[in-house]
């Protein structure tokens, strides 16, 4: 028997472009910033439409 990866449901709290200025990381700056308030703020990249989301791992209300 294999087991199943369980996902929780992530949601979208910014979008950002791939491309940027060199040297500058504006979605990482963005998530520092919401995980310094609390927020469980992660980066992750959207590759078919080539943009970073910064993503919760919980559902906000």
């Amino acid at each position: 028997m294999t087991a199943t990866p369980t996902t929780q449901p992530r949601t979208v709290l910014e979008r950002f472009p791939a491309e940027g200025p060199r040297g500058s990381w504006p979605a990482e700056e963005y998530a520092a910033a919401q995980r310094a308030q609390g927020a469980d703020a992660q980066v992750v990249m959207d590759l078919p439409r080539d943009q970073f989301l910064m993503v919760a791992d919980t559902p906000t209300e």
